[in-house]
């Protein structure tokens, strides 16, 4: 309790630093009546000028000394008045736009984490423990015949999709000599050294992928996956509506979550596999072969669990990611999210829209990864100790 207690304590100074460092930056970033009011804010002979520069003093707190304006922003900011756009003419005020974008973005950032790990933990497992690992061979892996025949068949249907039939029926029958060969490697030395080079060159293609993905910048990520799903097949829309269906929005929302995903599951893959390596070679999982459990239970009951801690880990360090990814993602693919909010800030000077923004992104980031701390604490019992 009173670790936590010092967490919590961490997280508010945290808190109020970067709102305070923030609030200071916004204000020494050239002359705020000028960006209010343009032209206007130099003519002080005008009465009607003058009248106007003097509201706009009093609405957002300029005639006040700085430290004295910050506690009134930060007040009105934890009660949930974020102030009013510098460019309000006709504009929602900037509550109205956080609640109108922060649910497209939360949406988005939660179905890319959902996804990285949909995609990370079989691709760690199976990098860690070969193709059909997780499977014992000989006679008794028969059962498992149908799940990987799915499989197989699935992933050739997207190769044939994408590349062509010849493409898709070379993998196809790829797939079914491995599984054979699988069936067969206790008995038959060629099927064993089959699944053998295999397993190396899968190891090695795995590795690359993840890297690949890994130093891949978003933007560039985003226009190969946009090039080949929405223009190229066209199993996506080439734009985001948000007039549509729950549904369509959803489906709208899958490519630019994908595009935030695969960075993140590379990095949980490779946290996942390396760490997965060494629990395979703990003497609890060597007691356990031993006495004759499966590799699928091994893998699945009795290593997988301790081996998720660094992924639980990064998992809150990652979303810092996928807000810098929102930001060119959204942009790219049109969303009117957060991202495409502070980009559209920015370039307009609506310094309080920036303030907010940075604001909300900076306590769910601190949050989230206060929880997680708390998780792991909870996860693993060294932790508390």
């Amino acid at each position: 309790m009173r670790r936590s207690l010092q967490r919590l304590a961490m997280v508010v100074l945290l808190l109020l630093a970067v709102s305070m460092l923030t609030f200071v930056a916004m204000n020494v970033l050239g002359d705020p009546l000028f960006n209010i009011l343009g032209p206007i804010a130099g003519d002080t002979e005008n009465p009607e000028s003058i009248a106007k520069i003097e509201a706009a003093k009093a609405q957002y707190y300029l005639d006040k000394p700085l430290p004295e304006r910050y506690v009134r922003w930060l007040g009105d900011f934890v009660q949930g008045d974020m102030g009013v756009r510098f460019a309000s003419d006709g504009q929602p005020p900037v509550t109205g736009l956080i609640k109108e974008r922060l649910p497209r973005s939360l949406v988005l950032m939660g179905m890319a984490q959902a996804m990285a790990l949909l995609i990370a933990i079989p691709w760690g497992i199976s990098s860690a423990a070969g193709p059909l690992g997780g499977v014992d061979t000989g006679p008794r892996s028969w059962r498992f015949l149908v799940p990987f025949a799915l499989k197989a068949t699935a992933v050739a249907y997207f190769a044939q999709s994408l590349f062509g039939s010849v493409v898709g029926v070379v993998m196809l029958s790829w797939f079914i000599a491995l599984l054979l060969a699988h069936q067969f490697a206790e008995t038959v030395p060629a099927a064993r050294a089959l699944v053998d080079g295999v397993k190396k060159v899968m190891s090695g293609f795995s590795s690359a992928l993840s890297f690949g993905f890994i130093s891949m910048p978003n933007f560039a990520l985003a226009v190969l996956l946009y090039y080949v799903f929405a223009l190229k097949q066209g199993w996506f829309p080439l734009r985001y509506d948000a007039s549509d269906g729950f549904f369509t929005r959803m489906w709208q929302l899958f490519l630019p979550a994908l595009t935030l995903a695969l960075p993140g599951a590379a990095v949980y893959q490779r946290l996942l596999r390396t760490d997965l390596i060494t629990t395979l070679q703990e003497d609890f999982i060597l007691m356990a072969r031993a006495k004759g459990v499966s590799k699928r239970r091994v893998l699945f009951r009795h290593a997988l669990r301790p081996s998720m801690f660094s992924v639980i880990t990064v998992f809150g360090i990652n979303a810092g990611a996928l807000v810098g990814g929102a930001l060119v993602v959204e942009t790219f693919f049109g969303i009117p999210g957060i991202g495409t909010a502070v980009v559209e800030a920015i370039l307009r000077e609506d310094f309080p829209v920036v303030l907010a923004i940075v604001m909300i992104v900076a306590t769910g980031f601190v949050v989230l990864n206060f929880l997680v701390d708390l998780l792991y604490s909870v996860l693993d019992p060294r932790v508390r100790s």
